[in-house]
């Protein structure tokens, strides 16, 4: 899942792609780098960030996801929490909802029940591998329980939302102790403080070493999707680790 951050303000890319031309352009070299999903974000969720209206992020999205529609057959993510945002994207092109509110929220499940689209459900805030696994236990009852298709669905343990650093390296470390059986989980730990505190490299777009050690160990324990900035030099990470994981004796 290659990131398209169209904000000004995003912790290691902002400003970058904040034109809607510079963005679609930015989300087909991804995909000719080997993306399988282009995950399109109008907000940033850094630390300490300044949330947007509903109608400002939007208004960030609609050009490029309509000009990107255009020019893609790959599935295309909005990367909101609002409601309001997500069925708009929906409307223009948009294929999966990555909603990282870490919440439940009724209107959102609705919306994703009536259009048959995507959902990823984030674990969001402080949270060890038996707290997460409680979130996705109860996140899956509330999903049957308002009809939505299992596969519809997918994970997210959420590092770097709220956890501390201990936190992120037992999720990173011990996917399979949380891991729902027939549903993909998503690991979105590209260029995080985690992964700078952990491999000592300040520069976020430097860390793409100590990313792949990450995206290695989460695929080894079963991640199936890995959200990243750096597709061109990671996917060699991701796709080895994925061979490796094809001789696992357990």
């Amino acid at each position: 899942m290659g990131i398209v951050n169209v904000t000004p303000d995003s912790f290691s890319d902002g400003g970058s792609y904040f034109n809607a031309d510079s963005a679609v352009e930015h989300a087909l070299r991804l995909e000719k780098e080997g993306a399988d999903i282009i995950d399109l974000g109008a907000q940033s969720t850094r630390p300490n960030y300044c949330e947007i209206t509903p109608e400002e992020e939007w208004e960030r999205l609609e050009g490029v996801i309509s000009a990107l529609r255009g020019k893609t057959a790959l599935p295309i993510s909005v990367d909101t929490y609002f409601p309001f945002v997500a069925k708009k994207a929906l409307e223009a092109g948009a294929d999966i909802i990555n909603d990282v509110s870490g919440t439940l929220n009724d209107d959102m499940a609705q919306l994703v029940k009536n259009s048959g689209a995507g959902w990823v459900i984030m674990h969001s805030g402080s949270g060890s591998v038996n707290e997460v696994k409680a979130f996705f236990d109860k996140a899956e009852e509330f999903c049957t329980e308002n009809g939505i298709k299992k596969e519809q669905l997918c994970f997210d343990m959420g590092i770097g939302f709220g956890k501390s650093y201990e936190q992120n390296l037992e999720l990173i470390a011990n996917v399979k102790a949380y891991k729902k059986s027939g549903y993909p989980l998503l690991l979105g730990v590209s260029r995080k403080r985690v992964i700078g505190a952990s491999s000592k490299q300040d520069n976020p777009k430097e860390r793409v070493y100590g990313n792949i050690a990450a995206d290695t160990a989460a695929i080894l324990g079963g991640a199936n999707i890995i959200r990243l900035h750096d597709v061109k030099n990671e996917i060699q990470g991701i796709r080895t680790a994925d061979e490796i994981k094809r001789f696992q004796f357990v």
